[in-house]
């Protein structure tokens, strides 16, 4: 059975920790940061076998050079992305991954936007989504366009309700507040801070969360809902037509009024 926890780096990131027990093999994905792994890794008597990467950032790759001195022979995947040093496979859409170490199989889905070469990795009823999607929220738009953002996010929400998404960062209660400005009378926004803010008040992670808990209270994920188009227009001054052009005008007012 495949156990995911949650390594802290910096001040809000989480590298995620995959084994399988009783094995002692690891795969981390998204190693912005080298010691926090190190030192779990040593305290659980664990072997790193293999890295997923969803995309450049240098807070998401930052450990790799370190990881594989540490760990020779070391399975590095990511996206084909120049700006990556260290990968030992290079994947796109569709392709299975079979990390060293795990029983567990993943595909690939390319889902650009907030990067243009950003991957996520898909299987097991998990998708491990780097910063195109976050609890309650989703990634800037970094040398890419919004409409790309929001295609990506638009197929995220068609999958299974059931899927659990691993987010890279701590920004729940932050993105839940915009959710708030958009959707002030939602009462799944309303519980779902509250049960954030606690959580955070008992030093514990607000994800991994449900997709079908993003449904309700993301405003990203709910760009055809009629209240999140009202808001949206509200901003923009003058209508708006399909997902994209909502999506874009929340991205813009996050971007420059909230955050």
């Amino acid at each position: 059975m495949l156990n995911i926890c949650p390594i802290p780096a910096f001040d809000d990131n989480y590298i995620w920790l995959l084994t399988e027990p009783p094995g002692r093999d690891a795969v981390v994905v998204d190693p912005g940061d080298a010691a926090p792994v190190l030192e779990t890794l040593a305290a659980e008597g664990l072997r790193l076998t293999a890295v997923l990467v969803t995309h450049h950032h240098g807070d998401h790759v930052g450990g790799l050079a370190e990881l594989a001195l540490a760990f020779p022979g070391l399975t590095v995947i990511g996206p084909n992305d120049s700006h990556i040093r260290g990968l030992t496979r290079q994947v796109g859409e569709g392709e299975v991954v079979a990390p060293p170490g795990l029983t567990s199989r993943f595909t690939v889905w390319e889902v650009p936007g907030h990067t243009a070469t950003h991957i996520a990795f898909l299987g097991e009823g998990l998708l491990f989504c780097g910063d195109t999607l976050f609890a309650g929220g989703c990634g800037r738009v970094f040398g890419d366009t919004p409409q790309r953002l929001s295609a990506s996010l638009r197929r995220i929400a068609a999958l299974d309700p059931a899927t659990r998404q691993f987010c890279a960062h701590e920004y729940t209660l932050a993105n839940l507040g915009f959710a708030r400005w958009v959707e002030p009378d939602n009462p799944a926004v309303i519980a779902r801070e509250r049960k954030a803010a606690a959580l955070r008040a008992q030093g514990l992670p607000t994800v991994p969360s449900e997709l079908a808990e993003e449904l309700a209270t993301n405003p990203f994920l709910r760009t055809g809902e009629p209240q999140v188009i009202a808001a949206a227009e509200r901003f923009a001054g003058h209508p708006l037509q399909g997902h994209a052009a909502v999506f874009t005008a929340l991205r813009r007012w996050k971007d420059t009024q909230y955050d």
